[in-house]
């Protein structure tokens, strides 16, 4: 008698690759289709000597159509990127960036709870449970991620209660050098949280980012006041402050990394394996709606080796948003698939090397 077994990894990351190529040519069809797609789209075929639907036949033919340009998503107007099908739909608008120029705006329907429920899956229910109360404690004002993170405790059965920050004022407070205020406006920051924490005992989940985190806890023992589970995000969220983080500042608490950003959505990482005692980092993007490749700064159209050194390239796949092979300003190792992800990942991202010493990040 024949006994079943779970396919190899190898089967299954054939099988994601083919699941990602139906899926690309289903966005295609759908994004150039003057019946469905979207204003930006149909005006950039038009323009083209053929027919994306008639020759992008899986995701390696996106390069068919170059690189995606993030000076698209900047100024109006906004509604030439709703889908025709979808314009009768409440629309959001966010916007990412605008710390100096004019910030980059993308258009959200369903994206943000679709991506924020697949995330949910990943939480494990004793330190994320289900019906307890939610902190964000991050950015605010006109991005994605305050929305988010209030959906992702609704979805599971809490509310979340939130602090009021600007990032952007906290950026222009770095570029003149005022160190003093930028110090009392994070005091005021973490005096909002502490403010929730004590009045809700029913917060059990934190969202937060790793200056902030390690603000709180100056201040607070957060296994004292009950929170379970923190996911955490950010630009200093690295294997040093992962352990920091595990070791010193929450131990005893679920600690889930996280990278997500206004235009792809939530990548999940690699789960930490303690007795390894590796704190690396590895992103794996929401596949077949998203999609990493880790490119040659110098020369894109060549994906490094695994285990190389390469530039992010970001592809978003969604019935509202398509964004082919956006370069990322992030770098990272390209890391092999495994078996809870069959398909490439990022590992150690962080700042592209070239625009280390031009753009100011990690201001919350």
């Amino acid at each position: 008698m024949a006994v079943e077994v779970e396919p190899g990894l190898a089967e299954r990351q054939a099988e994601a690759g083919a699941r990602l190529d139906a899926h690309v040519r289903e966005m295609v069809a759908w994004h150039f289709s003057p019946e469905t797609g979207c204003p930006f789209w149909l005006d950039f075929a038009a323009k083209l000597p053929f027919d994306p639907r008639d020759k992008v036949a899986g995701y390696a033919d996106l390069k068919l159509l170059g690189h995606f340009q993030d000076e698209w998503l900047r100024g109006g107007p906004i509604r030439r990127w709703v889908p025709r099908a979808l314009a009768d739909q409440p629309l959001y608008v966010f916007e990412t960036g605008g710390s100096t120029g004019l910030p980059k705006s993308r258009i959200n329907i369903h994206d943000l709870q679709t991506d924020y429920e697949l995330f949910s899956e990943t939480l494990a229910g004793e330190s994320f449970p289900q019906g307890a109360d939610w902190l964000m404690l991050g950015p605010t004002g006109p991005r994605r991620l305050r929305l988010a993170i209030e959906h992702l405790a609704q979805h599971r059965g809490g509310v979340a209660f939130h602090v009021d920050l600007d990032p952007r004022w906290v950026n222009k407070l770095i570029q003149r050098g005022e160190h003093q205020e930028m110090a009392l406006y994070k005091e005021h920051v973490i005096d909002q949280a502490l403010k929730i924490l004590r009045a809700h005992d029913t917060v059990r989940c934190l969202f937060t980012t790793p200056k902030l985190l390690e603000a709180l806890c100056e201040k607070v023992s957060l296994g004292k006041l009950g929170i379970r589970g923190i996911f955490c995000g950010g630009t200093e969220m690295d294997a040093q402050f992962h352990r920091f983080a595990r070791e010193e500042l929450v131990p005893g608490i679920d600690f889930i990394p996280t990278y997500g950003n206004t235009l792809m959505g939530l990548a999940c990482s690699k789960p930490f394996d303690e007795a390894a005692g590796d704190y690396t980092i590895t992103y794996y993007p929401p596949s077949p709606r998203a999609v990493f490749e880790l490119v040659d700064p110098e020369e894109t159209e060549r994906t490094v080796e695994y285990g190389e050194t390469g530039r992010v390239m970001l592809t978003t796949l969604t019935p509202e948003f398509f964004m082919p092979r956006f370069l990322e300003r992030d770098e990272g190792e390209r890391a092999e698939p495994i078996d809870l992800y069959p398909w490439d990942g990022v590992s150690n991202l962080r700042l592209l090397s070239q625009l280390s010493t031009s753009v100011v990040v990690g201001v919350y």
